[in-house]
């Protein structure tokens, strides 16, 4: 019986399903609307519609890789449960202090993320570890019954707990947790030593509470999801995209929910790497644009750039230090821009601002027919002939054109007094040149030269607008994928089983404690061992990686370690290791002392064989021009107004295939736009390549 494995994306408007047939080396895919009443519900529809249309028995599934909005959506709206959090005694309010710092240092109204568990909702416990470890005061667990009857009056039924330097001992918190089992074991309890075991008070509390807001609800979701499959046949394990783009087994990530809060861009960043590679391009801009939001991930080298750290639920969406900052490994991708539901207005100055609010899925566009009635990018991208009414999806969902117009002429052609075609335009290019803007910047914050990359659109919205954010960008050749609105889904069933470990144990590299920190790392290796064997994979590779930086300094970089040379302690190799790092990071070094800061484990086993999809297939040759499917109307600037543009479907596109531009590809999932002066070739890999001129 031939083998299968399902990836399945829940997007803010869409969910994806995609199935790949492991064997033949084909893939399927499906698209339907997100139901956000209950995310697990398209899912299974998804699933359960794509095997009976191929006829694929639900036996012959091994395996469903799973990323959702869940948790993001939670944190964002608030619809977590009642959380409760119980720190040492005078941290109380560490969630309201934070960092003592404005992201606007002139806005003397300055609002500030609520945080998650009010002050009534935190409770204060005597007990005390230095920065060491030393327990200095001892826990005072009788403290704990009152805490908990305090709690159960409150409604509270999660709880986080984080005391003070709980990163280097944990045997407070942990006695904690034995104690809550008796006296509430109805109440979830989320561990900081578990969920962060990292320095930074404010962070760690942060993501603690974050983890215990979201872990009834992500837990509730998961077998309710598990259980529905089971019931159609799929008897496979359910496997969980992680933030930094990792795989785990269902039970994993429901030990740590707050890790998948940025699952599904993480995926699409793992499809761009899969795509760049089959083409040869490894240095990639992937960008990611759906229908609520536009994100950006900077790949060097086949790896895609991953941070410590990520924000979440901004007060104001661009501003940094406007949200609940977490504490997790995750892949450093930022929000550089709306998505195709998101809404425009005219402001108070009498321009167009595209976002941040999204018409989602429901009623969505539009020109979806659901009831929406005011303007997105989506619209105004059917009104300029980007999209055709008639073949929205494959021809599945049928767009309202005139709602599209009258939706765009009421909100913001009428008020600016312009045509519908202009505020369309507007809209286009105000998107356009904001995601080319954020993007341009945060490669200048990494110190790159955002010219020698190659972007891959992915997306249900990326392909048609990413020439026009190249030529913007100054770069002049893209990768555009089969399949790029599924591209998240796909990008699940090329990620590798692995789970990331960290710990902080802070000392100058001259003083650290060789053995403990071989003893440390050991035992992150071998909790990492046990969670991707469960999770089926035989043969693993153990990397480690410490973050180092010059005495007095408060940003660090990561150093690549071999496990011989922590065994070894040997100074000399790590001072040098750190040294090289430091100078490709910032250009140049310090005469000044190193000291370690965190040490992290990642255990994971090898990449899925994804590219045998692009295998056997035959060497591009002289490039050949394709007939044309149809023509339509399209605009491309006040200077060309609308023009009579041919449209190709993709499926026509073999490689060696050629077109020149304008032109219209259209795939079910998505359509690419070629502007004028542009060319696309088909390569061995299908990807559509697009130089621009």
């Amino acid at each position: 019986m031939s083998e299968f494995k399902i990836g399945v994306d829940i997007g803010g408007t869409f969910t994806d399903v995609v199935l790949w047939d492991v064997a033949g080396g084909r893939t399927h895919n499906a698209k339907l609307l997100t139901t956000p009443d209950d995310p697990s519900r398209a899912v299974k529809d998804g699933v359960r519609h794509i095997l009976d249309e191929k006829g694929v028995p639900p036996e012959s599934v091994v395996a469903v890789i799973h990323g959702t909005t869940l948790v993001a959506n939670a944190l964002i709206e608030r619809k977590g449960v009642q959380t409760g959090l119980i720190t040492t005694r005078g941290f109380r309010d560490v969630l309201e202090i934070g960092r003592e710092w404005r992201y606007d240092l002139f806005d003397l109204g300055i609002e500030m993320p609520e945080p998650i568990a009010g002050r009534p909702h935190r409770a204060e416990i005597t007990e005390r570890v230095d920065a060491e470890g030393k327990i200095l005061t001892s826990l005072a667990l009788g403290e704990l019954e009152p805490i908990v009857e305090k709690f159960r009056t409150a409604g509270v039924v999660s709880i986080g707990v984080c005391l003070l330097h709980g990163y280097r001992n944990s045997e407070h918190e942990r006695a904690v947790r034995e104690r809550l089992a008796v006296l509430a074991p109805e109440m979830s309890v989320s561990l900081s030593s578990d969920v962060s075991a990292e320095m930074g008070e404010y962070e760690r509390s942060s993501t603690t509470v974050a983890d215990a807001y979201v872990r009834p609800i992500f837990r509730t979701y998961v077998e309710r999801l598990s259980d529905g499959l089971k019931e159609m046949g799929v008897g496979c394990e359910l496997l969980m995209i992680l933030s930094d783009g990792r795989t785990v087994r269902h039970d994993t990530a429901t030990e740590f929910p707050i890790r998948l809060v940025q699952s599904g861009p993480a995926a699409g960043a793992q499809a761009a790497v899969i795509y760049g590679g089959a083409s040869g391009e490894h240095d990639l801009l992937c960008f990611d644009m759906g229908g609520t939001t536009a994100k950006a991930c900077l790949i060097e080298n086949a790896e895609p750039q991953r941070s410590a750290s990520f924000e979440v639920a901004r007060v104001f969406r661009f501003a940094e230090g406007s949200g609940l900052p977490l504490q997790i490994p995750a892949i450093d991708m930022i929000e550089i821009g709306a998505g195709g539901g998101s809404i425009a207005r005219v402001d108070r100055l009498g321009l167009i601002r595209v976002g941040p609010d999204s018409a989602g899925a429901d009623p969505g566009p539009a020109c979806y027919g659901r009831g929406g009635s005011l303007p997105t990018v989506t619209d105004a991208d059917l009104v300029l002939g980007y999209l055709d009414a008639d073949s929205f999806l494959g021809g599945d969902m049928t767009l309202d054109r005139d709602a599209a117009v009258a939706a765009i002429r009421t909100n913001l052609a009428e008020p600016m007094g312009v045509s519908v075609e202009a505020a369309a335009w507007g809209m286009h290019e105000t998107v356009t040149g904001n995601m080319a803007q954020a993007a341009m910047v945060h490669a200048i914050e990494k110190g790159l030269n955002v010219a020698r990359f190659r972007i891959v659109p992915i997306g249900g919205a990326g392909p048609v607008h990413a020439c026009s954010l190249a030529r913007k960008m100054g770069i002049g050749r893209l990768i555009c994928p089969p399949g790029a609105g599924v591209a998240s889904a796909i990008g699940m069933l090329g990620s590798p089983i692995s789970f990331e470990f960290a710990q902080t144990h802070m000392s100058r590299l001259d003083a650290v404690d060789w053995p403990t920190i071989a003893g440390m790392t050991e035992a992150m290796a071998a909790r990492g061992r046990e969670l991707v064997l469960n999770a089926g994979v035989d043969e693993f590779a153990i990397e480690y990686t410490v973050t180092m930086r010059y005495v007095g300094q408060g940003y660090e970089v990561d150093v690549p370690l071999d496990a011989s040379t922590i065994s070894g302690g040997d100074n000399a190799t790590v001072a040098r290791a750190f040294a090289d790092c430091y100078h490709r990071r910032f250009g140049r070094t310090e005469d000044m002392a190193a000291e370690v800061v965190t040490w992290r484990v990642v255990v994971g086993g090898e990449r899925p064989v994804f590219l045998k999809v692009f295998s056997g297939l035959p060497e591009v040759s002289q490039p050949e021009q394709v007939a044309e499917s149809a023509t339509r109307s399209v605009w491309f600037g006040p200077e060309e107004g609308y023009r009579m543009t041919s449209v190709y479907h993709r499926d026509s596109l073999v490689p060696g295939s050629a077109v020149s531009g304008p032109a219209i590809i259209e795939e079910t999932e998505s359509t690419l736009i070629l502007p004028p002066m542009s060319h696309a070739e088909v390569d061995a890999a299908s990807n559509i390549v697009v130089t621009i001129d």
